[in-house]
């Protein structure tokens, strides 16, 4: 069992929420900022976590069995470990669904995602 504690991107009842962060461009991030950050862009780091997210983001339907985004080239313990790592960075959402799990990428987080690397509108 992991200690993990997860940092949330965004407020969970609001789609429209403000993203975790400001833009990168607006102003420097406070110490929980860039630890909110820095969990997600660690977690995306991972040339197979990345695989995997945009898997389950570009899936007809905003969310994918894991049986349809497994063939990442590595072992099924592995693939299950990454989108854990995916999950506990509150990247990904998952619901159980009989003997199969289902994960969602939920829009507001890549909204939050787009915000924060969004350059300012040229004056």
């Amino acid at each position: 069992m992991s200690n993990a504690k997860v940092l949330p991107l965004l407020e969970a009842d609001r789609r429209d929420a403000a993203p975790c962060c400001p833009p990168l461009t607006e102003r420097p991030m406070t110490a929980v900022e860039a630890e909110i950050a820095a969990r997600m862009f660690k977690a995306l780091g991972d040339p197979v976590r990345l695989r995997l997210f945009s898997a389950v983001a570009s899936h007809e339907g905003g969310e994918a069995c894991v049986c349809d985004i497994s063939d990442v080239g590595v072992s099924q313990p592995t693939v299950s470990h990454h989108l854990k790592k995916l999950r506990e960075a509150g990247l990904l959402t998952s619901e159980r669904r009989g003997t199969w799990v289902y994960y969602r990428v939920e829009p507001s987080v890549l909204a939050a995602m787009g915000k924060l690397l969004t350059l300012p509108a040229p004056a």
